[in-house]
């Protein structure tokens, strides 16, 4: 399938993508502390609430890696953006009342208050691995999209993404992230929605698809086998449920409600993403099989749109992986900063001291997503993503729930052992069985039964010393 820009193309291209660039420079001027850098000084509204919420889960995966994996397996594709919206009334029913009772920024310092001072750097850490996973995955999409746009090679395609992710993130933080998050989501919507639309069209609707491809696998939501498509929704929900980045969109409104609003309308607003994605790797399929599956969105917008009008869509898929790759790392350097560098190396860092680390760090995530990338450049995008929040839920989703709805229950070395040992089974079981049962069951069973196991073991240890 040859594809080639034209100067509409470019157009539109350069149009969408000085706009969304001067609304981040224009919220790095809101940037005057740490605080404002990591939780936007506790004002954001739902509107930034939910721009930061999808900014960040709706990146490559959700939009180029849907795509590819529907022109790959068929409608299992649909389960990212599924589970992600559950996850997020999760956040929004179950989690932001207790979650606000607090004034507090990272989720290891929540745990804290229940599990004690331990549990703070275990945690930070497990989770900024998780990261790397998810960043990987946005590094995939970003080079898949460079390579079809500008027939480049896929080392400099991750050089300049990682420029442009520190570009928009150093300056701007959770601000930066909401802001240009919100208008995101306008451009992505343009984008999946016209697209869907039109490849459904195209496709003579419904029955012309499945007039050409098969109800199995193509139909079914467990194209890929019912355990491997369960787990991959279901790491979705307790993934999205155990992540810094949301939870900080939580931390960062002005208020309850406004947090609650942000995080519902984000879990309502990103499935029908995903269809569009499904909808196009479906025509593809069908007309283009020989196309690269991880160029398979920008390949349709370049062929079928109008040329401006594909020009502001592929600069909406560019900011999309920009700033879902900014959103996580963000995410690493808050939890990096605040549990480790504030709190174990130099608690009485000022606050012009606390932003400069934040920034460092961020640099430093950078770096390290580039070599993660290059390393796997032949990876589906899907898996790095689903990989990512399920190592961080096999680690996290326990221990926070017990923090949150029974702290009095669950002890300080219980809910340490089982943030470790839930990730350590997971990471193993993943290495050592990677053909078998997804490694997010016994990596979660395993934190489960340690965090009930250990706790009843203390409290009676507790109870005969006494």
């Amino acid at each position: 399938m040859e594809l080639a820009l034209s100067g509409g193309h470019v157009a539109g291209f350069i149009i969408a993508v000085a706009g969304v660039t001067a609304l981040g420079i224009y919220a790095g001027r809101m940037v005057g502390s740490a605080q404002d850098f990591s939780v936007g000084g506790r004002r954001a509204g739902a509107a930034v609430v939910t721009g930061t919420i999808m900014g960040t889960l709706v990146g490559g995966s959700a939009t180029i890696g849907t795509a590819q994996l529907a022109f790959k397996y068929g409608l299992c594709a649909w389960w990212f953006t599924l589970g992600a919206g559950i996850g997020c009334f999760v956040l929004g029913l179950g989690y932001a009342r207790r979650l606000r009772a607090v004034s507090l920024v990272t989720v290891p310092q929540y745990l804290t208050l229940t599990y004690g001072s331990k549990i703070g750097p275990v945690s930070s850490l497990l989770s900024c691995s998780a990261d790397l996973f998810g960043i990987t995955s946005q590094g995939l999409a970003a080079v898949a999209l460079l390579a079809s746009m500008f027939n480049i090679s896929p080392y400099p395609a991750v050089v300049a993404c990682a420029v442009l992710v520190l570009s928009y993130v150093v300056f701007g933080g959770v601000w930066g992230a909401g802001l240009v998050g919100v208008a995101k989501v306008v451009l992505v919507y343009l984008a999946a929605v016209v697209s869907g639309a039109l490849a459904y069209k195209m496709a003579g609707g419904w029955s012309g698809l499945t007039a050409v491809l098969p109800p199995y696998p193509w139909f079914s939501f467990f194209g890929r086998g019912v355990g491997v498509d369960l787990a991959a929704g279901f790491s979705l929900v307790v993934g999205v449920a155990s992540t810094q980045t949301y939870i900080q969109s939580i931390f960062s409104a002005r208020n309850l409600a406004e947090a609650r609003k942000g995080v519902l309308l984000s879990g309502i607003l990103i499935p029908p993403l995903g269809a569009g994605g499904v909808l196009v790797g479906l025509y593809m399929r069908v007309n283009f099989p020989e196309t690269a599956s991880d160029q398979v969105l920008p390949a349709f917008i370049i062929k079928f749109l109008p040329p401006v009008l594909a020009g502001v869509m592929l600069a909406a898929l560019l900011i999309v992986v920009i700033g879902t790759w900014a959103g996580i790392t963000l995410g690493m350097s808050t939890t990096l900063t605040e549990d480790i560098y504030r709190r174990l190396i130099r608690p009485a860092a000022g606050d012009r001291e606390i932003l400069a680390v934040h920034r460092v760090l961020m640099l430093t995530a950078g770096l390290l997503s580039v070599l993660m990338v290059i390393g796997n450049l032949n990876s589906l995008i899907m898996k790095w993503s689903v990989m990512s929040l399920a190592l961080r839920a096999c680690a996290l989703f326990f221990p926070l729930l017990g923090a949150l709805f029974f702290p009095g229950a669950v002890t300080p070395l219980a809910g340490t052992l089982a943030a470790l040992l839930g990730s350590l089974t997971g990471a193993v079981w993943y290495c050592m069985y990677p053909g078998g049962i997804d490694p997010v069951y016994p990596g979660l069973l395993a934190s489960l039964l340690t965090l009930l196991a250990v706790s009843r073991f203390s409290r009676r240890a507790s109870s005969s010393a006494g």
